[in-house]
């Protein structure tokens, strides 16, 4: 088994990050190096959070075995065996291998390939691609010099800064530093950026994510809640429509001021393409091409005025889609919750739908879950079991808090965690030790890559899942978890007393530890930063918990959903409202198909066997007859449809008689026939010698 449990978590963890970039993401539409980038970065931050057990795991039979292989030295001693040769363990000794042991020399490598790839894709790799894929350039040079201008700042604020150090550092006599310590400084500088996000984040999900799992099981909540979003989501839905319309606005402007022999319709081509089918079908092509751009002294937008609108094309159109689409599934979410309320109340225990499922659902799911169990899942355990969900996180994040206000406390031990790894340690149950670990580092990662995943920045940053995340946002997610993973990493292992420099001891310390350097070189950051800083988590937690931020929003205009606010009732019962007439929307369509599909059912077979007899009982001529009646009948209702083509054949006509009467005739085709079926003679002469039939509707398909 050695080396296998690290193989299958690489598999695994990569099919995750495949998953969720799927769920967020939109393969079919968005660049191909926007989703190798940001599948990279989350597959690599993912990594580092599933791996970190078994380094842990690793390090603590490495230090048995070099204990048990230096146990002649006094105890008080300095144990230093890592460069000594191996010596047979002792067979009393309660060492013995882990299932998921790594080699010797495997996990160094691989944590060195893994952070530094990490840190040259959140520095330098991604800020570039989210440049280069909000370019509104028309071709990939003109997009890389847009993302080289709008970086040029980005970059020369970090090379400033370190040009600054090395000529301090090259000035200063006392101060001679290597190579291996530029590293570190460098490597704590990136460190301290990130844990200081890390915290902002790690407070508010500490407590909104057990808060929300107890509000869940609160009946009726999560449906005030989507009445409210419902709210907020036609506002912004409107916007996004107004906002498309004038661009599309600017868009036929340009498009009817360039002509097909001026040198920037080309970019005006690419422009199109981006548009919506509809607004494409509406303005098309100029197609006036006798006139020439020159032959008229009119003023043409610039290349760098077409860059732009190409660029407000892209974010439009992106905009529209995404509110469009949440727009459908916050409606199923509405209609889902509006069933769960009605059926609480239910004496069958059958859960009834009022609409049915748009997608098919497996036959095996519908076997297991039944109305019977989803009724009682939905109406019965599913409160409860969010309850205990609740408690159980709430209890976890009482225990990081406290680890954070008390980790560095290592005699007496006072964090939690490093109480718990200390115990199995002890024991050398490795399997203990690894899922400890692992359920640890989990929470703390689910807390920080939720709120990574809720949080909102206007237009500019936003998650949303089923395909329509921009691919800005995408990038600029993966530059976050690059950012904050590996001082979460040091974070953990602080609370956890793996880390050398928070329990003071001379042990062999773990492989991730060691890329990282020694941070006595900074000691003011590894004695002063590092310890104090995570304390601000309790203020967090304590502003999380009353509201704080959520109330400052609201008072400065920001919409946030609270329960004492009249603001947040008005758009409750808005939203109330607006599910309400696209309920009554969907149901009167599905009336219609159902009376339509009933009509066919019930006369479609009847229809079908009379006109099979009729064509049976009928001579040639007759068939021939009725055959040229009914292709008349059909050319004519096609005119009668399509106004233009009615109005050219009817100039084509000759003119009528001086008895016709006008006034008989209306524009509904069906009423026009009746009139001249039932006013006028079957048959009327023509100035050209001939009788037309005046009744083509299938008067002779009976005979």
């Amino acid at each position: 088994m050695s080396g296998a449990a690290l193989g299958l978590e690489i598999v695994f963890v990569f099919f995750l990050a495949l998953f969720l970039l799927h769920r967020y993401g939109d393969f079919k539409k968005q660049h191909r190096l926007v989703i190798v980038g940001t599948l990279l970065a989350w597959y690599l931050c993912f990594l580092i959070v599933f791996i970190l057990p078994l380094d842990v795991s690793t390090t603590i039979y490495n230090r048995c075995k070099h204990a048990a292989a230096n146990s002649s030295p006094p105890e008080n001693s300095n144990i230093t065996g890592l460069d000594s040769p191996p010596t047979p363990i002792p067979s009393h000794h309660p060492c013995f291998k882990p299932w998921s042991y790594i080699p010797d020399g495997i996990m160094p490598i691989f944590w060195r390939v893994v952070y530094w790839t990490s840190q040259f894709l959140t520095w330098i790799l991604l800020p570039f691609m989210q440049s280069y894929a909000r370019s509104g350039g028309f071709s990939i040079t003109g997009k890389i010099k847009t993302a080289l201008i709008e970086n040029a700042i980005y970059y020369g604020t970090y090379l400033l800064i370190f040009g600054a150090f090395l000529i301090y550092v090259a000035v200063n006599p006392h101060l001679h530093l290597e190579w291996n310590q530029l590293q570190t400084i460098g490597i704590a500088a990136a460190n301290t950026w990130g844990l200081f996000l890390l915290v902002l984040l790690l407070g508010y999900g500490l407590v909104e994510i057990p808060r929300s799992y107890w509000n869940g099981a609160k009946r009726g909540y999560l449906l005030m809640k989507t009445y409210f979003k419902a709210a907020k989501l036609m506002t912004e839905k409107a916007d996004a429509e107004e906002n498309l319309e004038d661009v599309m606005e600017e868009v036929r402007k340009v498009n009817e001021s360039i002509k097909y022999n001026h040198p920037l319709r080309k970019c005006v081509d690419t422009i199109l393409k981006k548009c919506p089918t509809e607004y494409q079908e509406k303005m098309g092509r100029n197609m006036d091409d006798y006139e020439d751009f020159d032959e008229k002294h009119n003023t043409y937008p610039s290349e760098k005025s077409l860059v732009k609108l190409h660029k407000q094309v892209i974010y439009s159109v992106q905009r529209h889609r995404r509110t469009q689409v949440q727009w459908q599934i916050l409606l199923e979410q509405a209609f889902y919750l509006e069933d769960v309320a009605k059926n609480e109340t239910s004496a069958t225990h059958q859960f009834v739908h009022t609409f049915q499922s748009p997608e098919p659902e497996n036959r095996l799911v519908q076997y297991f879950y039944n109305p019977t169990v989803e009724w009682y899942w939905e109406c019965l355990l599913r409160p409860w079991f969010y309850r205990i969900l609740a408690v159980v996180l709430s209890i976890f994040s009482v225990i990081v808090v406290w680890s954070e206000c008390t980790f560095f406390s290592t005699t007496p031990v006072l964090s939690l965690f490093a109480v718990f790894i200390q115990l199995a340690e002890k024991t050398y149950n490795y399997i203990y030790i690894e899922i400890a670990c692992f359920l640890s580092i989990f929470f703390l990662s689910i807390c920080v890559y939720s709120t990574v995943f809720r949080i909102r920045v206007f237009n500019y940053y936003y998650l949303a899942s089923h395909h329509q995340t921009d691919a800005y946002s995408l990038l600029f997610s993966g530059m976050l978890f690059c950012r904050l993973t590996p001082p979460l990493c040091l974070n953990f292992l602080g609370l956890t007393h793996m880390d050398s420099s928070i329990s003071h001891k001379n042990t062999q310390p773990t492989a991730y530890t060691s890329i990282m350097g020694s941070m006595k070189v900074l000691s003011f950051i590894a004695d002063g930063f590092y310890i104090y800083y995570p304390m601000l988590v309790v203020i967090l937690c304590i502003a999380t918990y009353f509201s704080l931020g959520t109330r400052c929003l609201n008072l400065l205009g920001f919409q946030q959903f609270m329960g004492d606010n009249d603001m947040t009732s008005d758009l409750v019962d808005e939203g109330k409202e607006l599910i309400r007439r696209e309920k009554r929307k969907r149901q009167r369509q599905e009336e219609g198909e159902h009376r339509r599909r009933e009509w066919k059912e019930r006369y479609g077979h009847n229809r079908e066997d009379s006109t099979r007899n009729r064509n049976a009982h009928i001579d040639p001529k007759e068939s021939n007859f009725s055959d040229i009646n009914t292709n008349r009948s059909v050319s004519k209702y096609t005119r009668a449809n399509n106004r233009t083509e009615r109005d050219r054949i009817e100039l084509l006509q000759d003119p009528e008689p001086m008895d016709f009467n006008a006034e008989a005739f209306t524009d509904d085709p069906l009423e026009s026939e009746s009139g001249r079926s039932f006013l006028y003679p079957p048959f009327r002469y023509q100035p050209g010698g001939r009788y037309l039939s005046m009744s083509r509707s299938r008067i002779f398909d009976d005979v």
